[in-house]
């Protein structure tokens, strides 16, 4: 069981518009601001924050109860002049989770109307996240003949095709940077990574490794799946035939 947390600001669109048309540097540094102080603030609890666009954000949050998602809207509130909803779901996989958190705020289910949260909390102590890191093997190579906006065009292709390859699979991927992402994983998804790698391979001639980790947080399943993929980078260097896909367990 999985439980999503998905933050988003509320009224952006009208919001944006009261600042004038000399207003985009302003939105990219509140963006940025309000992205480092969630990743902060669910760090701390073992959560990880993926972002999914600039005015919304996604959250693996087991272990979080509703007193921890109003404390984090309380310090939310005394930084930042907006106001961001939360919606909250739970299921065996996490695209369902997030059904179940839009479901939730579609709906008016509302957990605190006062801290504008909405969804359904998961109260059961069986609770468990997988994370697939994936990074682009000897990118590197590639740089000494593509320049930087080249390989950015690379990075996005991949991205999209890796999107749609994991929803099929109910898991959400996310981009993290340079050339890492990260894909909250179900049983399926997690299955078929050595797939998605084939599939990478014969159609864009891109290698990819895959670290595999699971935990009951977030941060514990991102933490040992970037020790997984750390581990295929030294058996790489060694020498030795690499594996694609590896998974460290607790």
């Amino acid at each position: 069981m999985i439980q999503l947390s998905i933050l988003k600001i509320n009224d952006y669109g009208p919001w944006t518009l009261t600042l004038g048309s000399d207003r985009e540097h302003e939105l990219q540094i509140l963006q940025a601001s309000l992205y480092i102080e969630l990743q902060k603030i669910f760090s701390k609890k073992n959560c990880l924050v993926f972002l999914n666009r600039a005015d919304e954000f996604f959250v693996a949050s087991n272990g979080l109860d509703l007193e921890d998602h109003i404390e984090i809207q309380k310090s939310l509130k005394e930084k930042f002049d907006i106001k961001l909803s939360i919606s909250i779901g739970s299921a065996d996989t996490p695209f369902t989770a997030n059904k179940k958190a839009y479901e939730g705020k579609k709906n008016n289910v509302s957990l605190s109307d006062e801290h504008s949260i909405f969804g359904f909390i998961n109260k059961s102590s069986d609770t468990q996240v997988t994370i697939l890191h994936f990074d682009v093997d000897d990118l590197s190579s590639r740089r000494k003949t593509l320049s930087p906006f080249e390989i950015s065009s690379i990075i996005f292709r991949l991205y999209s095709k890796m999107s749609q390859f994991f929803i099929d699979k109910n898991s959400l991927a996310f981009f993290m940077g340079g050339d890492n992402f990260m894909v909250i994983s179900s049983i399926e998804g997690k299955k078929n990574a050595k797939d998605f790698i084939e599939m990478i391979k014969k159609e864009d001639g891109i290698l990819l490794n895959c670290g595999v980790g699971t935990g009951k947080t977030s941060r514990e399943a991102v933490n040992l799946a970037t020790k997984s993929l750390d581990t295929i980078r030294e058996i790489r260097d060694s020498g030795k035939e690499k594996p694609e896909v590896y998974e460290l367990k607790c």
